[in-house]
């Protein structure tokens, strides 16, 4: 079992910057890719960014494209989005999730591809 806890959301001006973190508890993060998906009030859930591995591939969606980056540390078992240039569209509760497939060269873009997931932390974006 992995547990993964978020952390660093909270409440932004448009414009603003904030950076999430999430840390697991697993012996075996190293081996498999990880993701951050948002889900707002009323909306299907959707992928953010996901990272590999070994931080070889990264993904993004067309909307974040050029204002988020996300990056891991497989020393700290932790996994981390900076968002900048923040839109209040933006606006939801972010959660990590874990791909437990092994050293997979590519990164999944589904929530059901990911088989453990964060409890979420709130950003809100105001105009």
């Amino acid at each position: 079992q992995v547990q993964l806890v978020e952390s660093g959301g909270g409440l932004v001006q448009a414009g603003g910057s904030l950076r999430l973190s999430c840390a697991a508890s697993s012996r075996t993060f190293s081996t498999y890719a990880m993701g951050w998906f948002r889900q707002a009030p009323g909306k299907e859930r959707e992928l953010v960014a996901a990272i590999n591995w070994s931080s070889s591939v990264a993904v993004y969606a067309d909307s974040v494209k050029g204002r988020f980056t996300i990056s891991r540390d497989n020393a700290k078992n932790t996994v981390s989005l900076q968002m900048n240039s923040l839109k209040p569209e933006d606006t939801a509760v972010y959660l990590c999730a874990a791909d437990r497939r092994v050293r997979r060269t590519t990164v999944a873009g589904r929530p059901y591809d990911y088989d453990a997931w964060g409890q979420g932390t709130q950003v809100t974006v105001s105009p």
